[in-house]
């Protein structure tokens, strides 16, 4: 008796995993070639307004896939665009509604994280993937080279 339940718990259990590994491949995940994608449309809108940035593509968790910091861009906009990816992945609003909601006191505050427009979420199918960022303009300036990086992988 003891043997069967045992048998039957394992398998329950080994099929509950299954269907959560299943469920976890399905869903959506930035790729390498997705942030390719997004800072070659983020580079060709910073280049077309000769703005000199640091973008960053960011995986739904805030760690970096891609990191770009065009010549002539501050060293400072490096630690300013990974604090605005941590911002979008944390709370999934745009860096400067970000700011907007936490000066209303809408929002808790993301230890790190800064209110500057510039970072945006990136969607694809329904969920958020991840987030690109920029800095070394104005917010935004930042803004629109973020939201033309997005753009090119959303849906």
């Amino acid at each position: 008796m003891i043997k069967r339940l045992l048998a039957g718990t394992t398998l329950l259990c080994g099929l509950f995993l299954s269907a959560f590994s299943a469920a976890q491949d399905a869903a959506p995940a930035l790729t390498y070639e997705m942030a390719e994608r997004a800072m070659a449309a983020a580079l060709a809108e910073a280049r077309a307004n000769n703005w000199n940035l640091t973008i960053v593509v960011a995986d739904a968790a805030g760690l970096p896939v891609m990191i770009h910091r065009m010549d002539g861009a501050s060293a400072r906009s490096y630690d300013i665009a990974l604090s605005k990816a941590k911002v979008v992945t944390e709370t999934g609003l745009a860096s400067g509604e970000y700011g907007r909601r936490l000066e209303a006191g809408q929002i808790a505050e993301v230890e790190g994280g800064v209110t500057f427009a510039g970072g945006v979420p990136v969607m694809r199918g329904g969920e958020r993937i991840g987030a690109v960022t920029s800095s070394g303009a104005r917010g935004i300036e930042d803004e629109q080279v973020s939201l033309a990086g997005a753009a090119a992988i959303s849906n």
